[in-house]
């Protein structure tokens, strides 16, 4: 049996995963963390996201998870309104969509509907990737050797197969200027509720604190800063202590928002960042998911982008034979490309103004964008902005080509 290496556990890791054992591969997953990652925000149903869930049989398990909101406001330190964009907006499909549920459920979701022929190696990651005429061997953290038939790095922005293989983070890594931290936050007794709203405070200076809906009795935090560099990872305290500094005398609810990061079992911090890999592939090892593409968050459509990406990558192996016939794998690999890569493309062409918007400079940005955030639901640009909405959902590509190849055999 055709044996694949999935280096990654996340959405785009595990629904490959699922894909490939349902065609008959033998799969292993190795996951660098203890265990199945918690955390993260809110991802919506919308496109491609719908379509590959609805093939692989987990729409309906998706949708018992959808996460109740009224809409997305705009609020200043006293937290009174300076605009707002309800969820019927769009016909329920714009900024806050009538169909969103936490990136933690999607991802137990898929992991869990894997079976019995998908081997997860939590804690585990590779260290070194050599060519053999049998396959791709690979040298794991714990000084095992395996070798396999193909090898999938869908192991994030930060790829260790992408450095192993394909060279320093550095040369494929494109920084937005922007840095966004991201937890849950538990409520207590007198906790604020946000009564089923996304709130955004923006403070000049590129600063800004969101807070929206999350499981009962949590709320999803998010803080968003000017930053091109962090702290290691590693450097807990150092990360704590940047934050701190920056939103320092921010207002609202910072202080709260401050101290429940380090109580914050999720705590994660990173910059916002574009991946561009001039060609994704190398004899048997491909890159899938923000480790060949990464559009940054500020797309929206990172999701959207995994869960396609592995499933034209599974449609792509089946077509050329693959599990029972292997020797095609490269080609197999190059027309996955072919079919990704203007989707990705896309994707990562931010709409103008994107990142002035997430994050204002000034007092006065922060009011242009506050207009401009109730101009967008106007009579006049409604069929404007529903557009946009619409083409975003299959990542903002008219490109007959890009369209889904996949089967339903998914």
């Amino acid at each position: 049996m055709a044996h694949v290496l999935v280096v990654g556990a996340g959405i785009a890791g595990d629904t490959l995963a699922l894909l490939m054992e349902r065609d008959g591969w033998r799969v292993t997953v190795a996951e660098i963390a203890p265990a199945l990652r918690t955390g993260g925000q809110t991802v919506d149903l919308r496109g491609d996201s719908r379509e590959v869930l609805e093939r692989a049989g987990l729409l309906r398990q998706a949708l018992d998870c959808l996460v109740e909101q009224r809409g997305a406001a705009w609020i200043d330190a006293r937290e009174r309104r300076l605009a707002e964009m309800p969820v019927e907006a769009f016909d329920g499909r714009g900024y806050v969509s009538r169909e969103e549920l936490l990136r933690t459920d999607l991802a137990r979701i898929i992991h869990e509907a894997t079976g019995p022929g998908v081997t997860h190696r939590f804690g585990e990651t590779v260290q070194a990737l050599k060519d053999t005429e049998a396959g791709v061997r690979a040298r794991f953290s714990n000084g095992a050797q395996e070798t396999f038939d193909l090898v999938v790095g869908a192991d994030g922005a930060h790829s260790k197969v992408r450095a192993l293989r394909f060279g320093p983070e550095e040369n494929y890594r494109k920084p937005l200027g922007l840095a966004h931290a991201w937890f849950t936050l538990t409520e207590r007794p007198g906790t604020p509720s946000l009564d089923g709203w996304f709130l955004t405070h923006n403070a000049p200076g590129r600063r800004g604190v969101e807070a929206r809906p999350g499981h009962p009795g949590q709320q999803e935090v998010g803080l968003t800063f000017a930053a091109d560099t962090l702290p290691s990872r590693h450097e807990r305290e150092a990360q704590f202590a940047l934050l701190e500094r920056t939103f320092a005398g921010v207002g609202w609810r910072t202080t709260e928002f401050l101290a429940a990061a380090r109580q914050a079992d999720d705590f994660a911090l990173d910059t916002f960042d574009q991946v561009h890999v001039p060609c994704w592939n190398t004899g048997r090892i491909v890159l899938l998911g923000d480790s060949a593409w990464c559009a940054s968050p500020l797309s929206g459509l990172g999701t959207a982008l995994a869960l396609r990406g592995a499933a034209e990558l599974a449609a792509a192996l089946r077509a050329a034979g693959a599990p029972g016939d292997t020797s095609q794998t490269p080609a197999a690999l190059a027309s996955f490309e072919q079919a990704m890569r203007p989707r990705t493309a896309s994707a990562q062409q931010l709409p103008p103004g994107r990142i002035a918007s997430m994050a204002p400079k000034s007092a006065l940005g922060i009011r242009v964008n506050a207009l401009a955030m109730r101009a967008l639901q106007s009579k006049a640009a409604r069929p404007l902005v529903r557009r946009a909405f619409a083409d975003s959902e299959h990542g903002r590509t008219s490109d007959p080509k890009a369209e889904p190849r996949t089967s339903p055999a998914l």
